[in-house]
């Protein structure tokens, strides 16, 4: 087993275990960034939301309420003027969802589904939950979602929701009154659901990831080639030099040039001292002759 070969072995091994653990973290690091990336985004979306809704109460509703003694708006419902407005967002991103989803709803389109009843359900069994973080499996691929309770605050929203009598009688010339109704006062009635697309971010790590272990092993190659010609420029060759003169010393070929001494280095120190012992042993060869 020569030195070159057992230097490429233990160089080999290291880059191995190095590139193993390499991979490891910046794959967890690359997939916690997309996933945070994604975090962000629903975060953004949920704000934004909040801010549509809080628009519409502040400037949007008191500009309505002489029209809505005549008829019923429902652009001037804060859960329906968020939910349009992130519709039209949904025209371009599709993936992106925002819905209300309420157990029992006035509106039809914001009554739960089976996994966002059970969200919440999660909320009414939890007072001092505020918010859920998850992942779930969709059509288009893997989401996230947020979610934040729906709680009635505020004592006005039962003019709407108590009971079919008390509510505006355009409200129920819409919606009809069967739904909608028996909510209280601090009770859990729904969910705001933000869910966002895991898709292409973690697309984007698993390339970056790929990018960075593809330039990692090209490094790598790249070193290994140049150590090996260093290698063999340096220690192999000069070793052999050396193997060579001392074989024909051994036979008593004193005609071979002697080894160069050049540099200042470990191998021209050992020429140094190879040429002093071969000088050294033809004088002692010469006496004996002589």
């Amino acid at each position: 087993m020569g030195l070159r070969f057992k230097f490429n072995l233990v160089l080999l091994v290291f880059f191995f275990v190095g590139l193993a653990v390499t991979a490891y973290v910046s794959r967890g690091l690359l997939q916690k960034n997309a996933r945070e990336e994604v975090e962000r985004n629903g975060g953004l979306m949920m704000e934004a939301a909040l801010a549509i809704r809080g628009y519409t109460i502040n400037q949007i509703r008191p500009q309505l309420e002489l029209q809505l003694m005549r008829v019923f708006l429902p652009q001037s419902v804060p859960a329906y003027a968020a939910t349009e407005t992130l519709n039209e967002l949904r025209k371009k991103h599709p993936d992106y969802f925002y819905k209300e989803a309420t157990l029992n709803p006035t509106n039809p389109r914001n009554r739960a589904a089976d996994w966002e009843a059970d969200l919440v359900q999660e909320f009414r069994n939890r007072a001092d939950l505020k918010e859920l973080i998850g992942e779930r499996d969709t059509p288009t691929g893997r989401a996230l979602y947020i979610a934040r309770p729906i709680q009635i605050s505020n004592p006005a929203c039962l003019t709407c929701h108590s009971t079919p009598d008390a509510a505006p009688a355009t409200m129920i010339k819409l919606y009809g009154p069967a739904n909608g109704f028996g909510w209280k006062l601090n009770e859990v009635v729904g969910a705001q659901v933000v869910s966002v697309p895991m898709s292409l971010p973690l697309r984007s790590a698993q390339n970056a990831f790929y990018a960075f272990m593809g330039s990692l092993v090209a490094v790598f190659a790249l070193l290994f080639v140049a150590l090996n010609v260093m290698l063999n420029w340096l220690i192999v060759k000069p070793i052999a030099r050396m193997s060579h003169v001392a074989d024909q010393v051994s036979i008593g070929n004193f005609e071979i040039p002697e080894f160069p001494e050049r540099g200042k280095d470990e191998i021209a120190l050992l020429g140094r001292a190879f040429n002093r012992m071969r000088r050294s042993l033809q004088k002692a060869m010469q006496m004996i002759e002589g």
